[in-house]
């Protein structure tokens, strides 16, 4: 049929079409010819149909309880660091893995479900159409929009009450579980108690009641305290230092947890004699001689900065390329990281051991959108 033809069928006619009518027209002016256009179930309510019904609707439920599963995991599975073997490290290394089962799962019913229901309740449609160029006249979105009726209609979709409120609501918390997801890491305020412990503005640095905090290496044994002097590390190398403090001696916990907070990790660089170096603004000071301490977590990401190149002074961030300028207070100067890294102010204390000053002047890791510039 002609677009001319199309567009002398006027709308008071096709509203007095019935959407099987329509369905004939709209096959007609399309120049289709079907060949087969049949119920999947003719006689309603059989054995057969009611048993496809329960393994469609079964693979829904699956995803309507892998999708609660996913947001209870996401809010509630614990999944703060904790070192191998202590208590609660399995528990905590299944996070990421049963996020992404459940969120494999939910999409797995939804997939499979939609699937199964289009071959075992749609109609069996096997159809021939001349292919034509052009935009769509009134008559053909009428009729399109007939034929997705008549197909809801002869799916029986519309009798089968109890799957489509399944489907429905297996969608809705899959799309609550992105929600959740999506909305979750923004949740936090970081200018809520910005004098706590665990504040995006404070790290294990910070002086507590005045007591000084050395400078300590990883060995190891988190048991173990060695501190650092200026002759235990060479020029041109540099060390992995974390706080500690005299009074972390008395509670092991606290004593472990030094080394396992992601942002206190520093690293501490002796530079050759003669190296030029430019500090930033305002931390002219917070070197001790040859020896400057920065942030180990990447501006980027927060991924641990750690491949260093003694000649040029480049510090490599090796998860995305990320370069700092250690002589010139470690600014980025190639890859996507646009913040510097933090510098720590450092002395040598009365006992010969390295100190912090105080804490970072600015905030550790990446950016968010409250940062202030």
């Amino acid at each position: 049929m002609s677009e001319r033809d199309k567009d002398a069928i006027s709308a008071d006619e096709l509203d007095r079409m019935s959407d099987d009518e329509l369905v004939r027209l709209g096959t007609r002016l399309d120049d289709v010819r079907l060949v087969q256009y049949a119920e999947r179930w003719p006689v309603p309510g059989t054995k057969m149909e009611r048993r496809a019904l329960r393994h469609v609707t079964g693979w829904f439920v699956l995803a309507g309880v892998s999708a609660l599963a996913l947001i209870g995991v996401f809010v509630f599975w614990p999944y703060e660091y904790l070192p191998p073997g202590a208590p609660g490290y399995q528990v905590r290394t299944l996070y990421t893995p049963m996020v992404g089962l459940t969120f494999g799962l939910t999409l797995l019913g939804l997939a499979v479900g939609a699937v199964a229901y289009a071959k075992k309740f749609l109609p069996q449609e096997l159809a021939v159409q001349q292919r034509h160029s052009g935009s769509s006249s009134e008559a053909d979105k009428r009729t399109v929009a007939a034929e997705f009726r008549d197909a809801g209609t002869r799916s029986g979709l519309q009798r089968r009450t109890l799957f489509r409120r399944v489907a429905a609501t297996s969608a809705g918390l899959f799309g609550l579980g992105l929600g959740v997801m999506a909305i979750g890491p923004l949740v936090r305020d970081p200018w809520k108690h910005g004098d706590s412990p665990d504040s995006l503005w404070r790290t294990g640095w910070k002086p507590i009641n005045g007591e000084t905090v050395y400078l300590r290496l990883d060995t190891g044994d988190p048991d173990e305290v060695v501190l650092v002097r200026p002759e235990d590390l060479r020029a041109g190398g540099y060390v992995t230092v974390f706080p500690f403090r005299e009074t972390d001696r008395e509670e092991p916990e606290r004593l472990h947890a030094a080394l396992r907070r992601a942002d206190s990790a520093v690293m501490l660089f002796r530079f050759r004699p003669g190296t030029t170096v430019t500090s930033r603004p305002g931390r002219e000071d917070f070197h001790h001689g040859d020896f400057y301490a920065y942030s180990k977590v990447c501006t980027h990401l927060g991924c641990p900065a750690s491949l260093y190149e003694q000649q040029t002074g480049r510090l490599l961030c090796p998860c995305h390329q990320s370069q700092f300028d250690v002589f010139a207070g470690a600014v980025p100067i190639f890859g996507p990281a646009t913040r510097p890294l933090p510098e720590l102010p450092i002395t040598v204390g009365d006992d010969g051991y390295f100190v912090a000053r105080g804490d970072f002047a600015e905030v550790v890791g990446p950016g968010f959108w409250e940062l202030k510039p």
